[in-house]
């Protein structure tokens, strides 16, 4: 059988076509996965379903500003912070984490973030301040997670000073100094100077910041002149972004974006939900009467009293590892994905000579996937959930770095997905189970109401403990340890408080969405790709892995990396060209442009693929063998993620109306921070 490595090598030099004659053995990866689930507190130690879910409040405005024209503005001051939360039950240790909150109400500040409230069409101002300082002494604070920032990956390199920023180093040691922070709204239609881009990170106005480093990234500067005459200036520390709201109702979510370190930020903790409402595309209807319909709610809103009930929950599903003394546990050495201790992975690293006197390209920290062994919904661990017999409205997001979620429930009940991440779907989906991929979101209801008092309804997680690749749980792949990732959380049905007045699903008539344009450009076709090492080559000795010049197999993988593709005239078979984030940018709309883009997935993973600026629609899939299927009902409404199977091409179609500068990437957000992210502008490059 042809393996991964030899079809890599061949698909380069066009001796493949992209659709793969066979099944890749995903064995070896599946035992590094399992071994990457350990760490010093054991899943099975943590009680299961004693925590009551929190509900996370709506996070606080600044103030109005008054505009002399047009509506006012509603105005943040958000800042990310480091804090101790009970994450792990009561009477366990404390966790410290980093996330969101208010600037000027200090109770705000929780994991996840309070909610931000948007209202279409009104915009709104986030002063985003990096506030991750000691409160004491104004000195800056090194990153939660020791000894994991990789200074050998494409980063942000604060200590490259000015002229050094945003590069690869080649110090081996981890980075200790002050932490960089971006913020980007994960589906806003918004300015490239508030997208949240990832060279346009900041420092902490810290009072230690060592001399010679730069204080934002290449574009900070750049990108806070720009905004400057709408929004002022930028203080030291802080961004100011504005969001328009201009598209329709929907789930969005913000979270950092630092380059080269958002896999590292993100599991910290600062990420928060960001819900638009209000609109024509917010409007339902009762089919059965033709007057307004009634989705489940409320759902939280600036002053509300203690004790309310709430009928429309978000929910960020998580997976953690955490030590002994109740910190979170990140791996801290590339041994680890490989299931290894540390010695016994006897490579060279960047930036030491391998064993032909060349330089190795392996970076001594990054591991390429990471799954934690442990389920965290809304900031703790295995919460459980009050409801009584009605319909409720869930808000799901799959925070997680690389898992990819296959949610369901033992009641059997279903879910009537309405929402995807561009809002309403064309009409209710029923699932059994719910695919999300890391970034998804999915707007669900559930229907409570024919359980009697007291059933205890368990939510369930039916995707492996290891990279997916598509499949049905259990035939195609092993499915998550049912006694830990196996399990998310508990719903205990209670008497009915207060009349259900919500619209019966099977009345629900959503609003509907224009469809994009017909395409105004020529196809462009994507890659997907992982690369192997280029100078390190290895055997496997006695358990361990060593350097063998004499081998052929070379260690990876290296990096994951997107690229476009071409057909080589002489066999006409697409062949794949990676390319790294400093490479030229290929994908280049016109302001005003829809085009179709064709992501072929050169790789045995499945990719959750995010396009910063649009929503955009799922066309198709082409699969090995050329079959054509349209999108799953639930992708049919507009997405701004989607998932690229291996073995397929994945065909979207979007509308690019803002110029400016904006990226894409892959939301495995280990794959995102080494190499696979790839800038693209819109409209004429200067």
């Amino acid at each position: 059988m042809t393996t991964r490595r030899e079809f890599l090598k061949l698909a380069a030099m066009g001796g493949f076509s992209l659709f793969l004659p066979f099944k890749i053995d995903l064995s070896r990866l599946s035992t590094r996965a399992l071994a990457a689930a350990i760490a010093t507190l054991p899943p099975t130690a943590i009680p299961q379903f004693v925590t009551p879910l929190v509900i996370p409040p709506a996070m606080p405005r600044t103030a109005k500003i008054k505009q002399k024209a047009g509506k006012n503005i509603d105005y943040y001051e958000i800042a990310v912070r480091q804090f101790q939360q009970q994450i792990l039950p009561a009477g366990m240790p404390a966790t410290t984490v980093w996330s969101y909150g208010s600037v000027n109400h200090p109770g705000t500040f929780n994991y996840p973030a309070f909610t931000i409230e948007a209202k279409y069409n009104t915009k709104l101002r986030v002063k985003w301040v990096n506030d991750l300082k000691d409160p004491f002494t104004g000195n800056y604070l090194p990153h939660l997670l020791a000894g994991t920032v990789d200074q050998t990956l494409h980063w942000a390199n604060p200590p490259g000073g000015p002229g050094g920023t945003d590069t690869r180093g080649t110090d081996p040691n981890a980075y200790t100094g002050p932490v960089p922070i971006v913020t980007h709204v994960h589906g806003a239609h918004t300015y490239e100077e508030s997208d949240g881009y990832a060279e346009a990170w900041y420092l902490p106005d810290g009072s230690n910041i060592p001399a010679g480093y730069a204080r934002g990234g290449t574009y900070y500067d750049k990108f806070a002149g720009k905004a400057s005459g709408v929004t002022g200036a930028w203080p030291a520390g802080t961004s100011i972004f504005d969001y328009p709201n201009s598209q329709r109702a929907t789930t969005l979510w913000y979270h950092d974006h630092s380059l080269g370190m958002t896999r590292l930020n993100v599991y910290a903790g600062p990420a928060g939900f960001y819900l638009l409402r209000g609109g024509p595309s917010d409007r339902v209807l009762d089919g059965a009467t033709g007057l307004p319909g009634v989705l489940p709610g409320p759902a939280p809103a600036l002053g509300d009293l203690p004790g309310m009930s709430y009928y429309e929950i978000p929910i960020a599903i998580q997976d953690r590892s955490f030590n002994a003394d109740g910190s979170l546990f990140y791996p801290d050495n590339r041994a680890f994905f490989e299931g290894l201790d540390k010695s016994q992975l006897q490579i060279p690293f960047v930036p030491d000579a391998t064993c032909d006197d060349e330089v190795s390209d392996i970076s001594p920290i990054w591991n390429p996937e990471f799954f934690g062994n442990t389920i965290v919904v809304n900031g703790n661990t295995w919460p459980y959930l009050n409801v009584e017999a009605k319909r409720y409205r869930f808000r799901f997001l799959n925070g997680c770095n690389s898992r990819f979620l296959i949610l369901q429930n033992d009641a059997g009940l279903p879910f009537h997905q309405i929402g995807a991440e561009g809002g309403f779907l064309p009409a209710p989906v029923a699932l059994n189970q719910l695919l999300m991929a890391p970034a998804e979101r999915a707007d669900v209801i559930m229907d409570f109401s024919g359980l009697p008092e007291g059933t205890v309804v368990t939510l369930l997680n039916l995707g492996p403990d290891e990279p997916f690749g598509g499949g049905v749980p259990d035939d195609d792949f092993d499915v998550a340890d049912p006694a830990t990732t196996g399990q998310v959380m508990q719903f205990i049905v209670g008497s009915v408080l207060t009349p259900d007045l919500s619209t019966p699903v099977a009345q629900l008539v959503l609003p509907a969405h224009l469809p994009l344009p017909e395409p105004t450009a020529a196809i462009r076709r994507l890659s997907l790709n992982e690369l192997d090492s280029k100078t390190v080559r290895i055997r496997e000795e006695d358990g361990s892995i060593v350097e063998d010049c004499l081998s052929s197999e070379p260690f990876g993988p290296r990096e994951a990396v997107l690229g476009t593709v071409i057909v080589d005239p002489d066999t006409e078979m697409f062949m794949p060209m990676p390319m790294e984030w400093m490479h030229k940018i290929t994908e280049n709309p016109d302001v005003g442009a829809t085009e179709i883009w064709e992501i072929h997935n050169f790789t045995m993973d499945a990719h959750p693929i995010h396009i910063h600026q649009v929503q955009f629609e799922v066309v198709d899939r082409v699969d090995m063998d050329g079959v054509v299927r349209g999108p799953e009902l639930w992708e049919t409404g507009l997405k701004d993620t989607v998932i690229a199977y291996p073995d397929e091409v994945t065909r979207v179609k979007a509308t690019f109306d803002l110029p400016g500068l904006y990226v894409w990437h892959c939301h495995i957000v280990e794959h995102e921070d080494n190499e696979m992210m790839r800038p693209f502008f819109v409209g004429p490059m200067s």
